[in-house]
């Protein structure tokens, strides 16, 4: 992201000087959770990979950046804290475990209590046929701002 400025210079003159930065990445769960519930928001719920074409076979990577691609909820927390959807941070296996614990799969939670464990049970909520955007992002928004999230 960029910002243009205009800056005085020694001369007297002004000019515009173009100044990059990167926005700040969320630092607690409940920032990572309600960054990705906006992801999804924005880019669509994704069923199956993180991604759609994950390997860019038939969409380049160029034409439609993996982080602009309707997303999986774990895609979207490891993309709300890193802008890609494929890096593993440890605040997101924070908020991978977090969600995992208060969700129910066939009136069941998570079978092992493992990250990989965790993410599949967070896949497979997500995977549930017919399961819209709007519930991930409802769902989201609700652990995120939980009383327990808070503390």
């Amino acid at each position: 992201m960029s910002i243009t400025l205009p800056t005085n210079i020694p001369s007297g003159e002004r000019r515009t000087v173009r100044v990059d930065f990167t926005p700040a990445r969320p630092s607690t769960v409940p920032a990572v959770l309600l960054g990705a519930a906006r992801i999804i928001q924005a880019n669509g719920l994704w069923q199956g990979d993180y991604v759609p074409d994950a390997f860019d076979r038939e969409i380049s990577a160029a034409e439609v950046p993996h982080a602009h691609r309707p997303m999986s909820i774990v895609a979207a927390l490891r993309c709300a804290a890193t802008g890609n959807p494929h890096l593993h941070p440890v605040l997101v296996d924070e908020a991978i475990c977090f969600l995992a614990v208060r969700l129910e799969v066939d009136g069941e939670g998570p079978e092992y209590g493992d990250i990989f464990a965790l993410e599949q049970h967070v896949d497979d909520w997500t995977d549930v046929p017919g399961r819209t955007a709007d519930e991930a992002v409802a769902l989201l928004e609700m652990v995120a701002t939980a009383p327990e999230c808070a503390a």
